[in-house]
Formats: C-alpha cells, structure tokens, sequence
C-alpha cells in the first residue's frame, strides 16, 4: 500500500469523522443555552459605541 493510498483511506474514514464531530461541536457551541444574550450585546456594539456621536448634523 502506497503512502496515498494510505492518507486517502484515513481521509476517507477516520478524518471525515473527526471533521463531522468537529462541526457538531461548532454547532452545540453556538447554539447553547444562554448564549443568545452574549450575541445580542455583540450584535449592538456598532450602536452603542458611535465615536462621531450624535452631535452630526
């Protein structure tokens, strides 16, 4: 068995199982209990923190 054939078979299995639990973890992260607060006070930091001000006219 050839060094590709090798990394291809580990590609093919092994790989593509670590990839999938890796974004199944992403997705659990990102979506977990309480987090939507942390991400709505993410989302307003461009609102809230305005250097020019309200003082343009």
């Amino acid at each position: 068995m050839s060094f590709y054939d090798a990394m291809r078979h580990f590609a093919d299995s092994w790989a593509l199982l670590a990839l999938t639990l890796i974004f199944a973890a992403i997705l659990v992260w990102a979506f977990r209990p309480g987090s939507q607060l942390g991400y709505r006070e993410q989302a307003d930091i461009p609102f809230k923190y305005d250097p020019e001000g309200k003082d343009r006219d």
